[in-house]
């Protein structure tokens, strides 16, 4: 494969991945905007953040192989599980003193 094929079959993997980022934050953004439920909430964040994590991988992926967007976008996967977690931990506990609360009051 001679090297420009090779620069453009890299350029339309990259717009694929870019797209494809921005399709998941937008649709994480629209159901963040539209879902009640604080679970669910949770989980379209997670989705707006993988679409982020795509697009940084494409950006930095324009002029061949970037450590520095690697390392940021392995950062912000632990830091992206670490939120998750407490985010679902509160969750629970908070329904947990909202089962507490209703069964003081009867």
């Amino acid at each position: 494969m001679s090297d420009l094929a090779f620069l453009a079959w890299a350029e339309s993997s990259n717009l694929l991945y870019a797209v494809t980022g921005l399709f998941l934050f937008s649709t994480g953004l629209v159901a963040v905007i539209f879902h009640r439920s604080y679970l669910r909430k949770v989980l379209c964040l997670n989705v707006m953040g993988s679409g982020i994590f795509l697009c940084f991988i494409a950006l930095g992926g324009r002029h061949g192989v970037d450590p520095a967007s690697q390392a940021m976008v392995l950062t912000g996967i632990v830091v992206a599980v670490a939120s998750t977690a407490l985010a679902l931990a509160l969750n629970l506990r908070s329904q947990e003193l909202a089962v507490e609360a209703e069964k003081g009051e009867s």
